[in-house]
Formats: C-alpha cells, structure tokens, sequence
C-alpha cells in the first residue's frame, strides 16, 4: 500500500500525466458558482500541453452539462471533451432498441429528461409491464426519500425487470444541501435483489467513452489522473480502471481542520485508497 501524498497544487503533478479525467460538480463548481482556482489549474494544465476530458454522472447527455457552465462562470479553456453518465446511459439505451422503457424519476419532467432517449425510439410504458427500468432520479428530488420509492421498485423486481442506472451517485450537493440521486435508488434496488446496469462512474463504460473521444480529438490518453470528490465513484472508478486519483475536499465531504487524518479516515471507511488528496483542487 502507497502512503497517501498531500500535494500543494496540481502543479506538483501536472509532470507525470498527459490527461486529466476530472469530475465536474464538487470539484469544478457546486452547482451555484465555479471553483475558480479548480477552473484555473485545468487550463493551466492544459495550456502545458494536457489535455482533460470532464466525466460527470450527471444524468443528461453532455451538452446539457456544458449549457450550464458559462452562467455558473466555468470557462471551456477548462476542458478538451466532456463524457457524461447520460452519454453512457444513450449509449446502453440504443444497444436495446426492441425494449419498452418504464422511466422513474427526474424532477424537471420528461421535457427535460427526454434528451437521454429522444430519436431512439423506444416505446415507454411507465410501469412494471416495461422490459427496463430506466431509472433518472427521484420524482421529487427535494422532498422525496429513497425508502419511499422501496414497494415499487419490489414490484419491478418481482417481474425481473433490469434497472439501467442513469446516476450512479447517490448523493449530490448543490451549494450548501445535499440531495438524492439515482443510484440510492439502485442501491435499494439491488437489496430487493434486482439487477442494476450502471453505464456511469465507478465503472467502465464511462471511462471507455471518455478515452475514445480523447483519441478522436486530440490523442490516446496514456498517463492518466481521475480527479473527484467521491470515494464510491472517483477513487473507485480510478482504482477499477488502474489510473492514480486524486481526491478533493470540495464536494459530498465537509471537512474540518485535519484535512490529513479526515481524508484518510473517509477513504477507509469505503476500502479505497487515493494516490493524493488536497483540500481543493488548485494548482
């Protein structure tokens, strides 16, 4: 086991990768303003040469991830590409065209949600007579609990229906509140004994979208550094792919005064182990 290392910027490390793969919200804005010294280090990051690809479970396919950058002041020198969980997601989505899609979950409404399926061309029975269960969220994201959704979500276990996990987080703080996410419900899910298929962070298909736009774009990544606030998804998914990770304290975690000794704590408590932690990502 490597010991865990506290650099003090990016700058310290910039040396030893060619690409960044960077969580979004908790590292680069909260979902009310940008982290500016974050935006500032990946484009100094790149402006040497690396390039980053963002990689968010955000539940919407990329371009409904950029749209909100400008008005939260995060500038695109940020970032080469942006690799979502709703990109997956469309992609596992259009491998079963034939499938009938019960759709639970996303408080904004289908109008908003649609981007994830439209042009697809899916048949949606929104209940248990569906083939996949294509799960986005809770229907009310402030008010609702996940134990609320537990009897329905038996009975799509019982019919053996498959739920395809457009969130793999289970929780997401925006400003100074957290809220639930889709993968509490699929933790719940998978409880009742239900089979989750989950395209987003911690496992592969994200990381494989993301490496193959990088080649597309500018070239194969081959040092890589995952950069998120989470243990469950970022550390994990760094660790699972074989890439070195860094953890941020500017996300899920409220850290006090020994950001040291919580950080290695946090990280036991979830069996994973970060290559470096910092308080906040800055270079």
């Amino acid at each position: 086991m490597n010991a865990l290392q506290f650099p003090a910027g990016l700058a310290a490390l910039a040396p030893r990768y060619d690409t960044i793969l960077c969580d979004v919200w908790g590292v680069i804005h909260n979902g009310r303003a940008a982290f500016t010294e974050a935006c500032d280090a990946l484009v100094k990051f790149r402006q040497q040469g690396g390039q980053v690809s963002l990689i968010t479970n955000a539940p919407v396919p990329n371009k409904q991830v950029i749209r909100l950058f400008e008005p939260l002041g995060v500038p695109h020198a940020v970032f080469d590409t942006c690799v979502s969980s709703g990109d997956a997601t469309r992609a596992e989505l259009a491998a079963r065209p034939e499938m009938t899609v019960w759709r639970m979950g996303g408080d904004e409404g289908w109008e908003h949600d649609r981007f994830l399926y439209e042009g697809l061309g899916h048949t949606f029975i929104d209940d248990d007579r569906a083939d996949l269960l294509l799960c986005i969220g809770l229907r009310d994201q402030v008010n609702d609990q996940p134990e609320d959704y537990r009897a329905e979500l038996a009975r799509a276990v019982a019919k053996g229906i498959p739920m395809l996990c457009a969130n793999p987080d289970k929780q997401v703080r925006v400003g100074g509140k957290l809220y639930w996410c889709a993968g509490a419900l699929a933790a719940i899910y998978e409880d009742l004994g239900g089979q989750v298929i989950y395209p987003g962070k911690p496992y592969a298909p994200i990381y494989t979208l993301a490496a193959a736009r990088l080649s597309e774009l500018k070239s194969p990544p081959t040092r890589i550094l995952c950069i998120g606030d989470s243990p469950a998804t970022d550390v994990r998914g760094a660790r699972l792919q074989g890439f070195d990770s860094l953890y941020v304290g500017t996300g899920l975690k409220q850290h006090g005064a020994d950001f040291e000794a919580e950080v290695t704590d946090l990280l036991a408590d979830y069996g994973e182990e970060a290559t470096y932690a910092m308080t906040g990502l800055r270079w």
